[in-house]
C-alpha cells in the first residue's frame, strides 16, 4: 500500500477503506510517513469529509496508537468529562468529585492548557502538594480509595493525536469535524472510561462559534462514542461570557470550593449540576430528574465537598490550603476597573477577557511559558448587570503591574453597554444523547 494513493482516494472523494486509515495513523506514528503527505491527507479530509465509519476508524487508530489504560476494575462505574474549552471553566473540579460521591469512578486524564488560563491540571498545581503525575497502579489505587483521581496525560498516550494535532495547527485544517471528533474521541478510548459526558462550548469564547457548528460536533462525538460501546452524552453550553466569576488558576480553585461548600449559586454551579447528573442518570440507569436530585443533594449535604478533600488529599494536595485561600498562590496587585459608562452590560466577549487574563500571566502563549497561578480576573459583575459609571466592574490579579494597562484596555474592550437589558441566554441549549 502507498500513502499517495491514500491522499489520491480521500482527494477524489472516496471512502477510505479501514486498512487505508490504518496504515495511515502507523506510518505517521513510526515516521514512515513524512509529514508533507500527512499534510496533504488532513488537507483532503478537510475539504471532502468522512463518513461515520472513517471517523469511527480513525477514532480507534488513534486511541490504540500508543498506551490505553484499563479500568476493568471498575466495571461500569468508571466515568469522565471532557470540555472543549472555555473561559472560567473549572467544572471538572466540581463535578468529578460530586459523581464520585454517588458511586462513580471517576478517572480523568487531562492535558495543560494553551491560551487564556491553564488546563485542569494547571488548575490542580496552583494547590501546594498535588501530584499531577502518577504510576498507572497509584493511579488506580487514588481512584479505588476515593473515587476520583485526576492526573496529567501520560507520555504515550494516543501519540498520533499529538502529531496530527501539532501538524493541523500549522496547516489550517484544525477546524474539521472528522479531524476533531478522532482527536477529542481517541484521547476519551485510550483513557478508558465506560460513561463520558461531553461539554461542547457555544459562543464567544468558545471553539465552536456557532450552535449549528457545535451540534454538528456533538452529535458526531456521541455516535463514534456509541460505535465503540461507550455511554455517552454531549451538553451544549453558553460560553458568550466567563463562566462563573473568577478566571484564573488558583482563582478558579477557589470559586470550585466555594460552590461545593453551598456558598456559591450561579450559572457554574447550574452547568455543573447538569453535566453531573448526565453521568448519574447513565452510571445508574435513572431518570433524569432524578438524578438531578441526588446531584444536588450531594452538594447541598456536603457529600460531594468531603469527597473532594479526600481527592485532593490522596494526591498529595496540601487541604490546608483549601481551609485557607490565602495559603494558595495569590497576586500582589489587584487592580480595580471601572465602567466607563452607565448603563447595562449588553455583552461580555468571553475570548477576549481570557486574553486579558493571559495578559496579567494566567495562560500561556506558547507551551514554554510559565504560569503566574495567582493572575487572573474576578468578575464584580456580568451580562445583564446595570452599572454606574466609575463602579468597579472587575479585578485584575496579577504580580507584574507593568501589565496592567494592556489587560485592562483588553478587557474594557471586550463590554458592551446598552440602556436596555439583553435577552438572556439559556445555559444549556440541549442535550444529545
Amino acid at each position: 500500500m502507498r500513502m499517495y494513493d491514500v491522499i489520491l482516494h480521500k482527494r477524489d472523494g472516496l471512502e477510505l477503506t479501514d486498512e487505508e486509515i490504518r496504515f495511515f495513523i502507523q506510518g505517521y506514528v513510526n515516521g514512515s510517513i513524512p509529514d508533507y503527505q500527512a499534510s496533504a491527507f488532513t488537507m483532503a479530509v478537510f475539504f471532502n469529509g468522512m463518513s461515520d465509519r472513517e471517523i469511527g476508524t480513525l477514532t480507534e487508530a488513534i486511541a490504540t496508537s500508543g498506551d490505553t489504560v484499563d479500568l476493568s476494575l471498575f466495571g461500569d462505574l468508571s466515568c469522565d468529562k471532557h470540555s472543549t474549552g472555555g473561559v472560567g471553566d473549572k467544572t471538572s473540579l466540581i463535578v468529578s468529585p460530586t459523581v464520585a460521591s454517588l458511586g462513580g469512578f471517576f478517572a480523568k486524564m487531562s492535558g495543560r492548557g494553551l491560551g487564556h488560563t491553564g488546563g485542569t491540571v494547571d488548575k490542580l498545581e496552583s494547590i501546594p502538594g498535588y501530584r499531577i503525575q502518577l504510576s498507572p497502579d497509584e493511579f488506580l489505587s487514588a481512584v479505588t480509595k476515593t473515587g476520583v483521581a485526576v492526573i496529567g496525560q501520560s507520555g504515550n498516550l494516543t501519540p498520533a493525536d499529538k502529531k496530527l494535532y501539532a501538524l493541523r495547527d500549522v496547516t489550517a485544517t484544525v477546524d474539521s469535524i472528522p479531524l476533531i471528533t478522532s482527536s477529542i474521541m481517541g484521547k476519551k478510548l485510550a483513557a478508558g472510561s465506560k460513561n463520558i459526558v461531553l461539554d461542547v462550548k457555544v459562543g464567544s469564547g468558545a471553539f465552536m462559534k456557532t450552535l449549528e457548528g457545535a451540534k454538528e460536533l456533538a452529535e458526531k462525538m456521541v455516535t463514534i462514542g456509541k460505535m465503540h460501546g461507550r455511554r455517552i452524552a454531549a451538553l451544549l453550553t453558553d460560553m458568550d461570557e466567563p463562566l462563573g466569576t473568577n478566571v484564573g488558576n488558583s482563582l478558579e480553585v477557589i470559586e470550585a470550593v466555594r460552590v461545593l461548600r453551598g456558598e456559591v449559586k450561579n450559572d457554574l454551579l447550574e452547568v455543573s449540576v447538569a453535566l453531573s447528573a448526565e453521568l448519574i442518570r447513565m452510571l445508574h440507569g435513572i431518570p433524569e430528574k432524578e438524578a438531578e436530585a441526588r446531584v444536588r443533594e450531594a452538594i447541598e449535604s456536603g457529600r460531594a465537598y468531603e469527597t473532594f478533600r479526600k481527592w485532593i488529599s490522596e494526591q498529595g494536595g496540601d487541604l490546608r490550603a483549601i481551609d485557607d485561600f490565602s495559603l494558595l498562590p495569590g497576586a500582589s496587585v489587584a487592580y480595580k476597573v471601572q465602567a466607563p459608562s452607565d448603563g447595562c452590560i449588553a455583552s461580555m466577549n468571553a475570548s477576549e477577557i481570557g486574553m486579558a487574563a493571559m495578559i496579567l500571566g494566567a495562560g500561556r502563549a506558547s507551551k514554554e511559558d510559565a504560569i503566574d497561578y495567582g493572575a487572573g480576573i474576578v468578575l464584580e459583575k456580568k451580562t445583564g448587570d446595570f452599572v454606574r459609571q466609575g463602579e468597579t466592574v472587575a479585578i485584575l490579579y496579577t504580580n507584574d503591574e507593568t501589565k496592567i494597562p494592556d489587560a485592562e484596555k483588553r478587557f474594557l474592550g471586550a463590554l458592551t453597554f446598552s440602556m436596555e437589558p439583553p435577552v438572556k441566554k439559556p445555559l444549556i441549549y440541549e442535550i444529545i444523547r
